[in-house]
Order: C-alpha cells, then structure tokens, then sequence
C-alpha cells in the first residue's frame, strides 16, 4: 500500500465482509449528497473513521459552542436487511483543486481496497441547466455488462452522457474502482443544477432501495423539501397580471 497524504482517525474498525461503497458527496444540486446521507439514516449507518486531509479548505468551524471541527469527510458504516455490509463517504467537502480531488481519491482507494470492497458506486447530479418536470436516473458503468443490471433497477442510459464527463469524486472513484478490477458506476439524477434538489435526490433512493431490498425508504422529508422548490420555482417562473390601467406614454 502507498503512503497516504490524508489523515485518517479510526473510531473503530468494524469487520466486514466484501463491502459495497457508496460516495455521498456534495455535488451537482448537491444531488448525491442528499440521497446518500438519506439512505446512510434510513439504515442507521455509524461512523467508523474522520478523513482530513491539506486538500480541504484551511479552516476550522466552531459550532454553537465554540468547540471547532475541521475540514473533513467521514467513513460510515450500515448493513442492509439482507445482510450487506456498506461503507459510506460522507461530508461537506471535496477536494480544492483537480490535484487535490485525485490524491484524495487515490487515498478513499487505499481504504477502500483495504476492506476488499466488492462495488464502488458513486451518486450525482446530471446538470441539464432548464428546469426539470419529471426526473430520471441516469448511469455511467465500468463494464457494459452492468447496464443490464442498472436498467433493471430503473436506471437509463443516454450514449455517451454526460458530455461533459463526470467530475471530481464520482467520477474519480468509479475510475480507480475499473482501474483496479472492481465493479463500479455512478447514478445521476438529472437537476437543473440551480438549486439544491432533493427532488432529483429521491430518483436516487429509490434506485438504492431496489438495489439493496430496502422498502421503507422514509420519503416524506424529502418529498416535501422537493415541494417547497417546486413551488418557488412556479411562482418565480408566473408572469404578474397586467394592470388594467393602462400607464404606458409616449416621451
């Protein structure tokens, strides 16, 4: 194994046999953040290990009472009803520049293949820049032959999409994941990319929960954050009523 440049603080080191791991990290409509911190809770993941590392900002945050945290992202761990074992990567940062994001992925790969994962799977937002009515999930793999698999679970595959390719975390992690023989892909809801969009979001819990054999995926909050945007966006989207007078003239 490579020297690491992060640092890393177990607080424990649960066995566990050939894992899955999900990325939940901000992003696009912070899209994959929100699913996977929801499907962490729904599964009552425990956080098992602190990541820090020079590529996060340079600062501390106190909370409420003054006590400081910094800069990191955090290993979780949950096990499904079926009995498989999950490691999640969670947090409000990613890496500050494209060399930082690399290095970071290089060490989440170490640990990763530490506890022999047997599946990297990454969660995202795929920006279309307009407004979305009904949203979709789409997929990008490290084999062809997960496709099948994929479609089956709802997921929809558009040739050569995202054109733009898929940045940082997500697409870093499924990379090393092929890199390294291990299957791997990410999941994308499509959003906007404007707002935070826990409706997108919830495509993604539901595509996880199908995957998983998890059926209480405890939607409310989420379907109701999704209503407060859906509702902002009509009113702001609504043309004002034209005043019956008439207070136009000529200069």
């Amino acid at each position: 194994m490579e020297k690491m440049e992060s640092i890393v603080k177990y607080d424990s080191k649960p066995l566990l046999k050939n894992p899955v791991f999900i990325e939940a990290l901000p992003g696009i409509g912070n899209v994959g953040k929100i699913a996977g911190d929801h499907f962490a809770t729904i599964l009552k993941a425990e956080k098992f290990a602190s990541l820090y590392s020079m590529n996060f900002p340079p600062q501390v945050i106190p909370d409420e009472n003054n006590v400081i945290k910094m800069a990191s992202n955090e290993l979780w761990h949950a096990r499904t009803p079926a009995g498989q074992d999950i490691i999640f990567i969670r947090g409000d940062y990613q890496g500050s520049t494209p060399e930082g994001q690399f290095i970071l992925a290089q060490d989440i790969m170490e640990i990763l293949l530490s506890y022999d994962v047997s599946r990297i799977i990454t969660l995202g937002g795929y920006g279309t820049g307009q407004m979305i009515k009904e949203h979709h999930v789409y997929g990008a793999v490290s084999k062809a032959e997960l496709k099948e698999e994929l479609s089956g679970y709802g997921v929809e595959f558009l040739p050569g999409e995202p054109k733009a390719g898929i940045i940082g975390a997500a697409g870093l992690l499924i990379g090393m994941g092929q890199i390294n023989g291990i299957e791997s892909f990410c999941i994308m809801g499509d959003t906007s990319g404007y707002f935070i969009d826990h409706g997108s979001s919830i495509g993604l819990v539901k595509v996880l929960g199908k995957m998983f054999g998890v059926e209480e995926l405890e939607l409310e909050g989420l379907e109701t954050e999704a209503r407060k945007l859906t509702e902002l966006t009509e009113k702001a989207t609504t043309p004002e009523p034209e005043s019956k007078e008439n207070l136009s003239y000529f200069g």
